[in-house]
């Protein structure tokens, strides 16, 4: 007899085939017969060719996702017969009415098994039970075998079931067979963070194998403290102890009584301190669990990591309590609170009575703690807020640095952040955090306190705080507690940021702290380390083709830092220098003329002409100028700029070197090709000196001394200095960087010169591609790109492509550029020279 069910059903199977078992038929049940990493499909397919399938009907055994559907149905496809047994009241599919079901509903144990057995052998089955000839492989086991599922032990304390409790499945699978995987006593230890629902689970684990025990016993274990009365209550109920024998030694008479009996479970909820349980972990063998936010039990039980839902199950909850709400608003909602059961179980009793979705999302955005503070239901003690409150309590007590950097950690992004790389010295902090970086020992402490309390996921020298716990806790600072969590959360940024965001060897340190260093508000970063870190972490971006991202970063940090410390301040300037680069890689060539204008003038006259940061504002202005247009302007004012910075920082500077290589393209700008490259090969040969070959910004200057090689008609040299550019870049910037894009389609141009159109066409698709994914259809450089893939396409004499590709490449150039830019009026002659093509 093969057993078939959902894994919900468990209990009911094992109570089954024990019973049919014990009845004398050899059963087939795939928790007891069937080894890990064997074929499933084989093996049902094997079970069911020896004999009959039993089906143990229920709601969970006909949803449609369960591997239950295929046995069935596979049974009535090969015509077989299929022995049908109701464990609750649940309709049937339609194909399956006219089979005759035996039902368990509301039987009492000896009743079920009378009709379990009567459903098996039919009519004819003699009135007295068949002797086994086996001898009872399952009374060998000790025992008198499981209980009826649903009845309850004599002894007895576990909350009452919570009416609502949804999904887990799985977990309530995995949970029992880890139990009762042994001979040795099981102690399961189910981890997670306040509000994933631990302390229901190993509710819902005891009502749903009550019929496994004989004695099952709650424990609130969150003061070790009351432990022992609460073992000694069991005790006097056990009969292995008086009511008035001491508490010590009516739990030495419990675990000397427990360890010669089987069959019975322990539950210690909310146990944090491992060492304080130990001494009341029972021998024997029965089945303890434990709930804790504390993820050290490795030495006491097996860990079993408890999790927020799955969306779909966030979903099925949702849908169950709130009327009338579709699957897409159930799954936003759901996203929004991390899929985390208790935050659903509390939004949804809101919404119930009568909260809108709109409103509800709103008082999250305004008033987190209060609304996670309300529709608590009655199966929780308490709410998110108030357990998040609490065990910040609990942390302060014990541990000032923990609570000091969780404070810290709720400012930042909820990604992990990289405590591991907090190894720059930070000057004179104020905050107790500072203690915890050049000491491993006590940032270690920090980090156990917190991951003990649940409060966050310590992992790999990285900590984290889920979104909701961040934006409790944050919600619950005191404006004391904001300044003081501001300065801890500085220090941490100034200690993990690397030193120069253009420097290659710092590129792999800059994602793990790029999302905390934009996420701290403007506001409160306060040191000159901290402000230049808020600033150099936009321009690594921006280097990587991302000003659009940090557009409006920047657009506050200038505001902010102008209203707190006036628009002449160093560090509003620094600001301002970062915005006139944003503006200017997004084509706002106007407001970021005008913003480097504005620095220029104020640095002329607070620092002077001749100050180092007045020549990098005045060799950026300079920058803003070409792209307006006006080289001659631009090309005056990089000369003059040049002068004064060989003057004052010497001709092998990194600024002077900046300014050399823009003034080197101004010149070829103008015609001036041959001074161009002069420029261009002298500047070239001191950054390769100063900076390495493979630095970026001397392989800026290598693209465009490859550009003034092309344009001066030495065309092999600029072809293979393109190839050596290109290739460096690939390996130091990646493919998709701006930089390796540019030097790729000036040398597919290259290419095409050369006469070598079929790779230069190759080079273009590929390059077109990348930048339409990284810098959009409409920026300048993925334009000038399909502009000259266009004319690729028409040479190898695919016109009808080519003219599809400069038709879209005009319109955008028209709606970008204007219908009179340069650029633009290139590309309509080109349609027009295109054969058949009318006037554009």
């Amino acid at each position: 007899m093969f057993v078939s069910h959902a894994g919900a059903d468990r209990a009911w199977a094992e109570w089954v085939a024990w019973q049919l078992e014990d009845a004398g038929y050899e059963v087939e049940l795939d928790y007891w017969d069937w080894r890990a990493g064997e074929n499933f499909i084989l093996k049902m397919n094997t079970a069911l060719e020896r004999g009959r399938m039993l089906a143990v009907f229920s709601a969970a055994y006909f949803d449609p996702d369960r591997f239950t559907t295929d046995e069935w149905t596979a049974v009535l496809a090969a015509k077989k017969k299929l022995i049908p047994v109701r464990i609750d009241d649940a309709a049937v599919p339609p194909v399956l009415t006219p089979v005759l079901a035996a039902s368990l509903v509301g039987l009492e144990e000896g009743e079920a098994e009378r009709a379990l057995v009567q459903a098996v052998g039919g009519p004819r089955r003699p009135d007295t039970k068949p002797w086994y000839p086996g001898g009872g492989r399952l009374r060998e086991m000790g025992g008198s075998g499981p209980r009826l599922p649903g009845s309850l032990p004599r002894v007895w304390n576990l909350p009452v079931r919570n009416a609502g409790f949804t999904a887990r499945d799985g977990l309530l699978v995995h949970l029992r067979q880890a139990l009762t995987s042994g001979s040795r006593v099981a102690v399961q230890a189910l981890r997670g963070r306040g509000g994933v629902g631990k302390t229901q689970l190993a509710i819902e684990y005891g009502h749903r194998f009550a019929g496994e025990y004989e004695l099952a016993w709650w424990i609130r274990s969150e003061e070790p403290a009351l432990i022992p009365d609460q073992l000694a209550a069991l005790a006097v109920k056990t009969g292995a102890a008086q009511r008035d024998d001491p508490p010590a030694e009516a739990c030495e008479a419990l675990a000397e009584e427990l360890r010669t009996r089987g069959r019975w479970l322990l539950v210690f909820d909310n146990a944090e301190d491992p060492a304080a349980l130990a001494p009341y972990l029972p021998g024997g063998r029965g089945h303890v669990l434990i709930t804790s936010r504390n993820p050290h039990w490795q030495d006491q039980a097996r860990v079993v990591e408890v999790d927020a839902f799955a969306r779909e199950e966030s979903v099925e909850l949702l849908q169950a309590r709130v009327p009338g709400m579709n699957e897409a608003d159930a799954g936003r909602l759901a996203q929004e609170l991390e899929d985390l059961p208790l935050a659903l179980v509390q939004a949804a009793a809101l919404l119930a009575d009568g909260l809108t979705l709109d409103q509800y999302h709103r008082l999250l955005q305004e008033r987190i703690s209060k609304v996670l503070d309300e529709g608590r239901p009655d199966s929780y003690p308490v709410s998110l807020v108030a357990q998040i409150h609490l065990s910040t309590q609990r942390l302060g007590r014990t541990h000032t640095a923990a609570l000091a950097l969780l404070h810290a950690c709720a400012l930042l992004a909820p990604e992990p952040f990289p405590l591991r790389a907090c190894t720059r010295p930070v000057p004179d902090s104020p905050s107790v955090v500072a203690g915890l970086l050049d000491n491993p020992m006590a940032a270690g402490k920090a980090l156990g306190a917190l991951a003990r309390q649940g409060l966050a996921r310590v992992q790999d020298g990285t900590v984290q705080l889920h979104r909701l716990t961040q934006a409790v806790v944050r919600d619950q600072l005191t404006a004391s507690e904001r300044a003081d969590a501001a300065r801890a959360a500085e220090t941490l940024l100034i200690a993990a940021t690397p030193r120069q965001a253009s420097d290659p060897e710092t590129w792999p340190a800059w994602p793990d702290v790029i999302p905390h260093l934009l996420a701290l508000d403007p506001g409160e970063f306060t040191t000159h380390e901290g402000r230049y870190a808020a600033c150099d972490v936009c321009w690594y971006l921006m280097d990587r083709g991302n000003a659009s991202i940090v557009l409006d970063r920047l657009q506050q940090l200038h505001q902010t830092w102008t209203e707190q410390l006036g628009p002449d301040h160093q560090h509003t300037l620094w600001a301002a220098l970062h915005l006139a680069r944003a503006y200017g890689d997004t084509r706002n060539h106007t407001q970021a003329r005008a913003l480097d204008e504005d620095t220029l003038a104020r640095q002329r006259r607070v620092l002077g002409d001749d100050h180092p940061d007045t020549l990098i504002a005045a060799s950026n202005l300079a920058v803003d100028l070409a792209d307006m247009g006006e080289v001659e302007a631009a090309r005056a004012l990089e000369e003059d700029t040049l002068a004064r910075q060989r003057r004052v920082l010497g001709d092998d500077h990194s600024n002077t070197l900046r300014t050399a290589s823009n003034l080197a393209v101004r010149l070829a700008d103008l015609g001036e090709v041959e001074a161009a490259r002069a420029l261009g090969e002298d500047t070239l040969a001191r950054r390769r000196r100063m900076l390495g070959d493979d630095h970026p910004d001397t392989l800026a200057t290598a693209s465009n001394l490859a550009v003034d090689l092309a344009d001066m008609g030495e065309m092999e040299a600029a072809r293979v200095l393109g190839e050596d550019t290109l290739g460096r870049q690939r390996r130091v910037l990646g493919d998709d960087h701006a930089d390796t894009l540019i030097a790729a389609s000036n040398q597919e141009g290259r290419l095409a010169d050369l006469g070598e159109v079929e790779a230069a066409r190759v080079l273009g698709e590929d390059t077109l591609c990348r930048q339409r994914r990284v810098l959009g259809d409409d920026h300048a450089d993925t334009l000038a790109t399909a502009s000259n893939l266009a004319v690729r396409l028409a040479d190898l004499g695919e016109v009808e492509a080519a003219r599809v590709l400069g038709e879209d490449t005009l319109g955008r150039r028209r709606r970008v550029l204007g219908d009179d830019h340069a650029d633009t009026l290139a590309t309509a002659q080109f349609l027009d020279e295109l054969p058949g093509s009318a006037e554009v």
